[in-house]
């Protein structure tokens, strides 16, 4: 009987899932992210060169304004600098609070170190 019920709720939830749109799964994906975690990274570039590291990072939130509520052109989070850009933190290596404008050269993925 047990089975059953777990094999009939996630046919609903894949049902549910499907008849939803591109940006509400997105939401949805994000939201899972944000309560189990993620180890992310994010590289600063200037140009080509890569010229600050942020490492252990759980999410970046993009800013809203507090009257209007209207997105921002900016995303901000926390991490550790990885200032040698081993992917790793290293002593020293302290936990910082940043920002990104959205027109900045950056990337944002999972630690492939783990």
């Amino acid at each position: 009987m047990r089975r059953w019920k777990m094999a009939a709720m996630t046919a609903l939830a894949i049902a549910m899932l499907g008849g939803c749109t591109q940006e509400t799964q997105n939401r949805l994906g994000r939201a899972v992210q944000n309560w189990t975690g993620t180890n992310g990274v994010l590289d600063l570039y200037a140009g080509d060169k890569l010229v600050m590291r942020f490492i252990k990072i759980d999410k970046l939130t993009t800013a809203h304004g507090t009257q209007d509520n209207l997105p921002r052109n900016y995303r901000f989070g926390y991490g550790y600098l990885d200032k040698n850009f081993n992917y790793k933190k290293d002593p020293g290596e302290r936990k910082l609070y940043f920002e990104v404008s959205n027109f900045s050269n950056y990337i944002f993925y999972e630690n492939p170190e783990g």
